[in-house]
C-alpha cells in the first residue's frame, strides 16, 4: 500500500479508501445487496491486512447501522489511532423537520449520533454529503468550525456539488477565519468525467484532497457491460447515473485489461490513480478480490496510449449526482 498526504494537509491516508455504504443491516436500508456483520468483519479485516487504513462511512448508511458496524470492527481489530477515519451529514436519517440538512441543530445532533454509533470520540474527517439549499451557508460553516474546535472531528470535507458551490464555501470560510475544507468527495471514474472541467482544476489549485465515490461506476467497469449482477439490478440510484453509449467505454477498459493480463477493476482504478489531483478512490468492496484488486491497482502501470484508449470514447453529458 501506498500512504500520500491528503490534499495540503499533513495528514497521510492510504491512496485507497474502504467505502463502507456496503456493510450494515439490510433490513434497516435500501441496498439488497448490503452485507451484514458477519459477512463484513473478514472483508474490513482483509483491508486492514492490505494497509487500507482511511475509512469511510455516513450516518445514512443502512440507518446508522454501517457506522455501528465499523465501530466495533475498529475497536476489535486496530489502535484507533492507526485508522483515518471518515463520516457525513446531510441525508435524512429520521422523519421530522429536522431529521435532516445541514442547520446548526441536525450537525450538532448528528455528529454526536455518529461517534457513539462509531464508537470513537473524534472522526478525522466529518463531511457534507450533499448541499443543503434550505439551510444559511454561513450557519453550516460555522457549526462545523465549531465541530473541529470542540475536538470531534479533526478535519472537514465536501462531497458532490457544483463547482462554484464549492469555491463559495471554501472563501466564504477563509473570509470568516473558520475551518476549511481540506477534501472533495466527488463523482469521478471513466464513464462520468464532468468534474475534470472546473471541480478538479479548483482542487488542484487549492490543494484540496480528491476522494472520488463509485470509482468502478458502481462495478460496471469492472466487468463486460451484459454481464448483470444483483447490485446492478437494484441500484436505482445507479441506474441514474450512466448512459448506454458507455459501452464503448467498458469495452474499451476490456481490452486494455487483456493486454495486461489484468482485471478490468485494476485497468479502471489505475486509471484515476494516474490522474492529478486524484488522492485516494473509494472502494467498496463485497468480496475480498475487491479489494485486492484495489490494492494491485497501485502497480498497474498505464501509457499515454492506454490513456488515450480508455479516454477517446467519453462522450460529455449533463451533471448527475447531486442537486
Amino acid at each position: 500500500m501506498e500512504y500520500v498526504k491528503f490534499g495540503a494537509t499533513g495528514l497521510e491516508v492510504s491512496r485507497i479508501c474502504l467505502g463502507c455504504m456496503t456493510y450494515g443491516v439490510p433490513e434497516r436500508g435500501t441496498h439488497p445487496w448490503t452485507l451484514t456483520e458477519a459477512e463484513s468483519r473478514p472483508l474490513l479485516k482483509r483491508a486492514l491486512d492490505l494497509g487500507i487504513t482511511f475509512w469511510d462511512t455516513a450516518n445514512v448508511y443502512s440507518d446508522g447501522t454501517s457506522e455501528e458496524i465499523v465501530g466495533r470492527a475498529l475497536k476489535d481489530l486496530v489502535n484507533r489511532d492507526d485508522i483515518v477515519l471518515a463520516s457525513k451529514v446531510c441525508q435524512r436519517v429520521r422523519p421530522g423537520p429536522n431529521g435532516a440538512g445541514l442547520s446548526r441543530k441536525a450537525i450538532m445532533r448528528e455528529i454526536d449520533a455518529s461517534l457513539k454509533r462509531l464508537g470513537t470520540d473524534y472522526l478525522d474527517l466529518y463531511q457534507i454529503h450533499r448541499w443543503d439549499y434550505g439551510t444559511p451557508l454561513e450557519e453550516t460553516l460555522e457549526a462545523l468550525h465549531d465541530v473541529v474546535k470542540a475536538g470531534k472531528a479533526r478535519y472537514i470535507g465536501a462531497s458532490s456539488m457544483h463547482a462554484w458551490q464549492f469555491a463559495r464555501a471554501v472563501y466564504t470560510q477563509r473570509m470568516n477565519g473558520w475551518t476549511e475544507f481540506v477534501s472533495m468527495q466527488n463523482h469521478v471514474n471513466l464513464l462520468y468525467r464532468e468534474e475534470e472541467r472546473e471541480m478538479l482544476p479548483f482542487c488542484a489549485d487549492e490543494g484540496i484532497a480528491v476522494m472520488p465515490w463509485s470509482p468502478l461506476a458502481r462495478g460496471r467497469l469492472a466487468r463486460a457491460w451484459d454481464e448483470a449482477t444483483e447490485r446492478i439490478a437494484t441500484d436505482e440510484f445507479g441506474k441514474t447515473l450512466y448512459q448506454p453509449g458507455d459501452k464503448a467505454i467498458v469495452d474499451a477498459v476490456g481490452k486494455v485489461a487483456a493486454e495486461k493480463s489484468v482485471p478490468r477493476a485494476q485497468v479502471a482504478l489505475a486509471w484515476l490513480l494516474h490522474k492529478d489531483p486524484i488522492t485516494c478512490p473509494i472502494v467498496g468492496a463485497s468480496k475480498a478480490r475487491h479489494l485486492e484488486d484495489a490494492a494491485a491497482a497501485l502497480e498497474v502501470e498505464l501509457t499515454p496510449e492506454d490513456i488515450a484508449a480508455l479516454e477517446t470514447p467519453y462522450t460529455p453529458r449533463m451533471p448527475v449526482g447531486f442537486k
